[in-house]
């Protein structure tokens, strides 16, 4: 027990209990004898214990020298959480580590009943966990009262800040009683945490835990560097060649999350999303399915999975890069928790190479690079585990025995392995053959030759297409489509790769393209039945090919209308009828000089210069093209 010597008692039981042997750094640091009572500015990464560090450093305020709390009335403590996940989870590793004082915590998050919220706090409670939203609520309605606080802990404190909760925050803590303790835990201190600090702590002590310098040394980085079309194929191959008992799969977007969703349920992953649109209910249900094993991979968006902890994620999968190096830390600090190893994978496209590495190199994080794990390498991880499994050694029972011999008799040992062997193969989803990619310091093709073409020819020449299926993009050249994002957006979203798409052509307001028959059938399952794409594009599946003469004839690429397509000028004995208009004749003659023309005006205001009327037909040509010509012109009318 010299590991939790300076802990409260009952405090220190629940350690034990729990099974702790050792602190880690920033909960040893929170014991220090110096910051008794003092306010605390602390920076350590995520998943380094926070939330026991600070629940160590609360006891001896809260507890005044007792083993335990009293009838709970006015809330003593309160901690901030930015959402309500991380609030929830502090809740819980609160209520186990103060179960031997007889503390009473409730929760105010944003989603929840506030009712129900309303009445647990008219019953009592000695610490208080929420978010900043619904703790200014509860506040303004006198529905909480946080006049007796004797310390309030920030959790994620940067998060919080990051998510416009500066107002709250600060309302928050203006209205707590000004002889409190504050502790602000953040995983950086950017100057908008410093300046919070600076505002509503009293000469605060900075902790940097060692954890701040050194990244997670218990997870290993791996960029694996793919074509783009393979991003989601190399995604699956991942996890089919780690297995791991849970995994979280991070999208930039709620469209991705959903996307992502869909494709890993039809390839029989056991999924579960967490995005922002889904309600306090569904989010609950779907971190539970993760936490009792009924699903293995949660795909999630970076605000929804900030500060959760699943038991045994051993996998963090980033298919949309990171955009800066706080968030690609925060991610990857959901695995290799507690001692236990963990693998970050980064899902780089061939394109973004460079911006991986400077991310990389701001991160101060060293990542292998590789290529994704290939269909034989996923087969070949399937045969170990296999042959690895415990059932295969476990002694044979007696009520076993009688069976297992009648069928190596009826069926010989051989087939019965073999059946044993297609039956693990059924759980499993089947890997995904994955484009080479070009070796380390290879020159990699410009881009206009992966996916583009000249723009009145297809991006590629297909002879083997003979039953080509068509669809038909609601996209074309006027909202500047072009082939060198359409054929990835279209590999991506519907399972393809570049052989199976034939013949694109492009119309001012729509794109015909061509599909092999086993390519087009696999689009449209995977795009689902709304047949939307990204960009609100709308998919129409033809049932031949498009005319495109019509489209011709209109001037597919914004062209002028060719002059073969006007109507004809009127014709009179085989010449233009209006000749005499380019070449007029005159009569002799000065004054009141007409044209031959029948039944024109006069012309002239003037001897012998004639003035074409507005309404009078077509004026003539053009000038005489010289000096001679025109001298000849006016003596004509002279």
């Amino acid at each position: 027990m010299t590991e939790f010597e300076g802990i409260v008692p009952a405090i220190a039981q629940a350690l034990a209990k729990r099974g702790y042997e050792a602190l880690t750094p920033v909960q040893k640091a929170m014991l220090d004898p110096g910051l008794a009572g003092k306010d605390a500015l602390v920076s350590a990464q995520t998943g380094s214990g926070k939330t026991v560090a600070f629940g160590l450093a609360l006891a001896p305020s809260l507890l005044q020298g007792a083993e335990r709390f009293g009838r709970a009335g006015t809330p003593l403590a309160l901690a901030i959480a930015p959402t309500r996940e991380l609030a929830l989870q502090v809740q819980r590793e609160l209520e186990w580590l103060y179960e031997l004082t007889g503390a009473t915590i409730a929760s105010c998050v944003g989603g929840m009943d506030m009712r129900t919220e309303k009445r647990a706090l008219e019953r009592g409670a000695h610490i208080v966990v929420g978010t900043p939203g619904r703790l200014c609520d509860h506040i303004r309605r006198n529905s909480l009262d946080i006049s007796e606080l004797k310390a309030v802990v920030l959790d994620e404190a940067d998060e919080m800040l990051d998510l416009g909760f500066r107002e709250d925050l600060e309302f928050i803590l203006e209205t707590a009683p000004a002889e409190r303790r504050t502790l602000m835990f953040s995983a950086t201190v950017p100057r908008s945490i410093a300046k919070l600090a600076e505002n509503y702590q009293r000469d605060a002590v900075r902790i940097a835990t060692a954890s701040e310098a050194k990244q997670h040394v218990d997870i290993d980085y791996r960029a694996l560097t793919v074509v783009p079309s393979d991003r989601e194929n190399a995604i699956i191959n991942v996890l089919r060649y780690y297995e791991a008992q849970n995994a979280i799969v991070f999208c930039s977007t709620r469209a991705a999350v959903n996307h992502l969703t869909a494709r890993f349920n039809n390839r029989g992953f056991s999924v579960v999303a967490l995005s922002g649109e889904l309600s306090q209910s569904e989010r609950t249900h779907a971190l539970q399915a993760m936490r009792d094993g009924r699903a293995r991979v949660c795909i999630a968006t970076d605000v929804a999975a900030r500060g959760i902890d699943l038991p045994g994620l051993d996998l963090v999968v980033h298919a949309d890069l990171p955009t800066n190096p706080e968030t690609l830390l925060h991610r990857s600090g959901r695995t290799g928790r507690a001692g236990r190893k963990g693998v970050s994978a980064l899902i780089v496209p061939l394109s973004a190479r460079r911006r991986t590495e400077r991310l990389l190199e701001a991160a101060r994080i060293r990542a292998t690079w590789a290529k994704p794990p290939s269909a034989e390498e996923v087969s070949g991880r399937d045969d170990e585990r296999l042959l690895a499994d415990p059932v295969l050694s476990e002694p044979l029972r007696d009520d076993e025995r009688s069976f297992v011999r009648q069928l190596l008799e009826q069926h010989g040992a051989e087939q019965v392995a073999a059946a044993f062997l297609r039956q693990y193969r059924v759980g499993h989803s089947a890997p995904e053959d994955l484009l080479d990619v070009p070796a380390e310091g290879e020159r990699k093709k410009p881009r206009r030759d992966e996916f583009a073409a000249p723009r009145d020819e297809t991006p590629f020449t297909r002879t083997d297409f003979t039953d080509g299926v068509w669809v038909s993009l609601s996209v074309g050249r006027k909202q500047n489509a072009e082939p060198r994002w359409l054929i990835p957006m279209l590999c991506r979203n519907g399972n393809l790769t570049k052989r199976d798409i034939g013949a694109i052509k492009m119309q001012p307001e729509e794109t015909f393209v061509e599909f092999s028959a086993e390519g087009a059938e696999r689009f449209l399952t995977a795009i689902g039945p709304d047949k939307t794409l990204e960009r609100g594009i709308r998919v129409k599946p033809l049932a031949g090919m498009p005319d495109f003469s019509q489209a011709k004839r209109e001037g597919t690429y914004g062209k002028k209308k060719p002059f073969a397509d006007k109507a004809p000028r009127p014709q009179e004995d085989g010449k233009p009828k209006w000749k005499s208009a380019r070449k007029p004749e005159r009569t002799q003659g000065g004054e009141g000089a007409v044209s031959e023309r029948p039944g024109n005006k006069p012309w002239a205001k003037k001897p012998g210069k004639p003035s074409f009327a507005k309404n009078d037909g077509p004026p003539p040509a053009g000038k005489p093209n010289s000096r001679a010509k025109r001298k000849a012109t006016r003596s004509q009318g002279e």
